[in-house]
C-alpha cells in the first residue's frame, strides 16, 4: 500500500473539503464505485488500510464496508494532475454495490481480458472449498502431477488445431488450455498475476504494472 503523490497535492480550498474518489479493482481494472473523500476520509483510509469516504448525505466518515463487511481494502491511491480527484486501487472482500453486485456500474461490460482475474479468482476459491460435483475440485484432488499432465495434453491440442484444424476449433483449445494452467499454478501455490508481472517486466512499458504501485 502507497502512493506516488502525497495529499497535500489536492487543492482542498479549491474542492471545498472534498474530492471524487473513484475506486477501482487493483488487478482487474474494472470501477467498482464512486465515492467522495474529505481530508479526513483520507487519512482514515491511509491509517487503516480500509478505504473510508465522507457520506455526504449522513455528513460523516463512512468506511466502505462498515455495516455489510465488504470492505475496499486499499492497494495504492493516486491523485490526479489537476489536484482535484482521486483513484484509489483497491481488492475488495465481497460485494461492492449494496445491491449485491460486484460493482455498482453492473450494466457495463466487462473488460474482455478482466474476466481472466475472475476466473483466477474462481479456480483459487475452488482449491479452497472444493465442491462436489465440481470439474475443478476433481482437478485438484487428482493432484499435481495429474494436473500437469492435463496442461501437457492441452498443449498438444492445441498445437495441432493451430496447424490442422479451423479458427473456432484452435481458440476453443486455446481457452481449455489457459483454463487447465490456472488450475496448475494453484496447485502449487501461484497465480495468474506472478505470470502477468513477469511478462510485464520482460516488455516494460507495454501496458500497466499488475501489482501495487
Amino acid at each position: 500500500m502507497n502512493s506516488d503523490t502525497p495529499p497535500q497535492g489536492i487543492d482542498w480550498v479549491r474542492m471545498e473539503g472534498l474530492v471524487p474518489a473513484v475506486a477501482q479493482h487493483w488487478r482487474s481494472g474494472e470501477v467498482l464505485m464512486l465515492g467522495y473523500m474529505s481530508p479526513e476520509a483520507m487519512a482514515a483510509t491511509r491509517e487503516s488500510g480500509k478505504v473510508t469516504f465522507f457520506s455526504r448525505s449522513r455528513q460523516r466518515l463512512w468506511t466502505k464496508g462498515e455495516s455489510s463487511g465488504n470492505h475496499l481494502l486499499l492497494k495504492s491511491l493516486h491523485i490526479d494532475c489537476d489536484g482535484d480527484a482521486v483513484l484509489v486501487r483497491a481488492e475488495p472482500t465481497g460485494p461492492v454495490c449494496h445491491t449485491g453486485t460486484p460493482t455498482c456500474f453492473a450494466d457495463a461490460r466487462p473488460l474482455p481480458l478482466a474476466f481472466l482475474d475472475a476466473l483466477d479468482a474462481l479456480v483459487a476459491r475452488r482449491a479452497i472449498d472444493r465442491p462436489a460435483h465440481s470439474y475443478t475440485t476433481r482437478l485438484f484432488d487428482s493432484g499435481l502431477r495429474a494436473i500437469a499432465q492435463k496442461v501437457g495434453e492441452e498443449g498438444v491440442e492445441t498445437a495441432l488445431a493451430a496447424v490442422v484444424e479451423d479458427d473456432a476449433s484452435l481458440l476453443g483449445e486455446s481457452a481449455d488450455l489457459i483454463f487447465h494452467l490456472l488450475v496448475l499454478l494453484r496447485a502449487r501455490n501461484l497465480d495468474l498475476a506472478q505470470v502477468v508481472a513477469i511478462l510485464a517486466r520482460r516488455h516494460p512499458g507495454s501496458g500497466p504494472e499488475t501489482g501495487p504501485d
